[in-house]
């Protein structure tokens, strides 16, 4: 079972990627899905209403915006596997000081401090995705990833919710210490792979080579007459790229880099970054559809037990069968993108996530409204699965149209962004829930279903704006290309000038 697994993620070197940094998005995850299970225990311990419960997963969010573009700029800089492993250490502290608040006060706070820590999954993920995969196959590989954010989620529902209801909700939050420590390990003993596309993984590949050893291997090639310098960004085959390419579309002129980047200033990267019209169509899209997803994720068992009527324990089992429909439409999203990209659709990777967004409101919109779990769980499960199925080829189609040295920026920007939507997600949900649509009648989730209702305007703007990607991001991508060309150009004419 185990090397059939291994075979199935590309073989030993990408399965040992792929579960590693899915490993960090599934302690996330597991937490966000620990304070959804948690809601009924957490409002009866400290007194706390739809707004205060909303503003705990807010507060993680909001505090995370703050950190994500240093950590970016710092993802572009630095070692990014010792970086992950520092923040997934820091997560764990913060889930011992959240399961020994005494106040409300003290767990908003250690929420807070954890959302400074989870600002670091976003752009060294990202980074270390594009540089250990090769463009071709990349959103089917970042769908196997984002899956572990699911997965974690899933696990917080079901784990976090049975002990929360054998011990206390203090023990929900202390076990996810226990994994947090062991995926530590493993993030300590990841390779580093070189920048540019050097050590990308083949499928089949055993081992993951070093940007240490990369560099050693560089040296020695250049004392044998081969001049490729370190940190050499070099393009690999791209089918993104090619089509563009087919179709005869031209770069823009003014956005193609002559030099690495990083020697900017910080605003100028983030003006450059916010110039690609794509890019900052895609941030757009994606903040809606997270700010709904981070909004029914927040308020999903609360939901299920106010409408249809059922205990804590159904609507947990319930939220989690939702979640294995988002958690296929990871997985498939981008396998989908993938094909469609190699069969020549240049825009693949925005057209699949502008279908997803524009058909999840005919599904969830009679879902929230009917009273029948026979008639709504169905319609869930694939809205679910359509709203999963949108991440994975956006995630890949930013990385096309950015310079490889931008992509750590690129993300924390984006996750900034994206954040500050999840941020608001669950206050507002909870506070028109409660003030707005429910008014007295709110704990018959009355408010809920029509705060539900109302945000679905979010996935239609998205899937709007995805119309506008669709259009812009073959430019873009070459463009991108263009500017990774001409700074290999740079870096080896300064590198032969030296030697």
């Amino acid at each position: 079972m185990a090397e059939r697994g291994v075979r199935a993620l590309g073989g030993p070197a990408r399965a040992r990627a792929v579960l590693t940094l899915a490993g960090a998005l599934a302690v996330d995850g597991a937490d966000k899905g620990t304070v959804s299970a948690m809601t009924p225990q957490l409002a009866h311990a400290f007194g706390i209403n739809n707004t205060q419960i909303g503003l705990l997963v807010s507060v993680v969010a909001l505090s995370s915006a703050v950190f994500t573009i240093p950590v970016g700029l710092l993802t572009d800089r630095t070692r990014r596997t010792r970086l992950l492993a520092i923040s997934v250490t820091l997560w764990a502290a913060a889930m011992i000081m959240a399961g020994a608040s005494t106040t409300y006060l003290w767990l908003l706070t250690s929420r807070a401090a954890l959302g400074a820590v989870t600002a670091t999954a976003g752009p060294t993920i990202a980074s270390l995705v594009g540089d250990y995969f090769p463009t071709s196959d990349r959103a089917r590989m970042y769908g196997l990833i984002l899956a572990g954010e699911l997965a974690g989620t899933g696990i917080g529902f079901a784990l976090s919710g049975s002990i929360g209801s054998f011990l206390t909700w203090r023990f929900a939050f202390w076990w996810l210490v226990i994994p947090g420590a062991v995926l530590v390990w493993f993030i300590h003993r990841l390779p580093e792979p070189a920048r540019g596309g050097q050590s990308r993984l083949e499928p089949g590949q055993e081992h993951i080579p070093d940007e240490r050893d990369e560099a050693g291997a560089d040296a020695r090639g250049r004392h044998h007459g081969t001049s490729h310098p370190v940190d050499d960004p070099r393009p690999d085959s791209d089918p993104a790229t090619r089509a563009a390419q087919r179709a005869h579309i031209d770069a823009h002129e003014n956005l193609i880099l002559d030099s690495d980047p990083r020697k900017r200033s910080t605003w100028w990267s983030i003006r450059y970054i916010l110039r690609v019209r794509t890019n900052l169509v895609l941030i757009l899209a994606s903040a809606l559809g997270y700010f709904y997803f981070t909004g029914l994720r927040s308020f999903a068992t609360l939901f299920a037990t106010r409408h249809y009527g059922v205990p804590t324990s159904v609507a947990t089992s319930l939220v989690l069968v939702v979640g294995i429909g988002a958690l296929t439409g990871v997985l498939t999203g981008g396998r989908i993108a993938d094909r469609l990209l190699r069969g020549g659709r240049v825009n693949a990777r925005a057209l699949v996530p502008t279908v997803c967004m524009l058909t999840v409101p005919l599904l969830l919109a009679p879902a929230v409204y009917a009273t029948s779990l026979a008639v709504a769980l169905p319609l869930l499960v694939v809205g679910a699965l359509l709203l999963g199925a949108t991440n994975p080829p956006l995630d890949a189609a930013r990385l096309d149209i950015l310079p490889p040295l931008l992509w750590g920026t690129g993300e924390g920007v984006r996750t900034m962004l994206r954040t500050l939507s999840e941020a608001a997600a669950p206050t507002l949900f909870g506070y028109l829930s409660g003030n707005l649509f429910g008014g007295q009648g709110s704990d018959s989730g009355t408010g809920l279903q029509y705060t539900l209702l109302f945000f679905l305007l979010a996935p239609i703007a998205a899937g709007l704006l995805g119309l506008v990607a669709m259009r812009t991001y073959p430019r873009d991508v070459i463009t991108a290309q263009a500017s990774t060309e001409r700074i290999e150009a740079s870096v080896q004419e300064q590198f032969d000038r030296k030697h």
